[in-house]
């Protein structure tokens, strides 16, 4: 079984196979950024499920409802391979009116096996978990995905650790169930002001909690556990409020 594991290098740029390939891996437009003073926010995804393996004659991308079999014959947990979380957290981020109106600063992705990926906000993801996969197994074998329409480059693997790519002074916030205290979050993130920058980091696994040691702060917004989808769903709202975002 073959992973990508521990990517921490320098990635070479690397053309992205055509729309035929990946149609929705598109890149809009860009929405004028806010002004210096105004907030943003940073997402980090961490423990995503993405793990590329060969399945008879081809690589693909585990999941664990079409490699089930496969897993269990590797003696793994197929309950563990939930790449559809990620899917469904980047849908809830990139969706939200909250990226429409250019205060999404920078969104990550911290995988199971170690590999830091870099996420433009401006990127429109595959809607289906289909195509998802496929562009998502382009990205760990070719490095880097760009815009099938232009230049940009859409989602890359970077050098670690995460803290060199988030700005000094933001406040880190982490999400968890099980966290020690739980927060009205519309009034933990009116608290910091509205110039305030943000990193909130959530998990994208089936199981588990975050464990991570360059948060700030460490939240729960429920008393009930919550998917990521809806954490980050919470998240987007009580920010759009803060900053009245329509």
């Amino acid at each position: 079984m073959v992973g990508v594991e521990d990517r921490n290098e320098d990635v070479a740029e690397e053309e992205a196979p055509g729309p035929s390939s990946v149609p929705d891996a598109a890149a809009p437009a860009p929405v004028p950024a806010p002004s210096a003073e105004d907030g943003g926010v940073i997402f980090v995804l961490e423990k995503a499920s993405l793990e590329a393996a060969k399945v008879g004659k081809n690589y693909q991308l585990l999941n664990c409802d079409d490699h089930a079999t496969f897993l269990k014959r590797h003696k793994r947990d197929p309950a563990l391979y939930r790449p559809d979380i990620l899917h469904q957290a980047l849908l809830a981020i990139l969706d939200s009116t909250l990226n429409k109106a250019g205060r999404l600063k920078g969104l990550y992705v911290h995988t199971e096996k170690n590999v830091l990926i870099q996420i433009n906000p401006h990127i429109r993801i595959p809607r289906t978990f289909k195509r998802f996969c496929g562009l998502m197994l382009q990205l760990l074998q070719k490095l880097s995905i760009r815009a099938s329409n232009g230049p940009d480059k859409l989602m890359r693997i970077v050098k670690q650790p995460v803290t060199r790519h988030l700005p000094l002074g933001a406040r880190r916030i982490g999400m968890s169930y099980s966290a020690p205290k739980v927060v009205q979050l519309s009034e933990y993130v009116a608290a910091a002001g509205l110039s305030s920058t943000y990193v909130f980091v959530v998990g994208a696994m089936a199981h588990g909690k975050i464990d991570v040691d360059y948060i700030d702060d460490l939240v729960a917004v429920s008393e009930y556990p919550l998917s990521a989808m809806w954490c980050i769903a919470r998240i987007c709202s009580s920010l759009e409020q803060q900053w009245h975002i329509l």
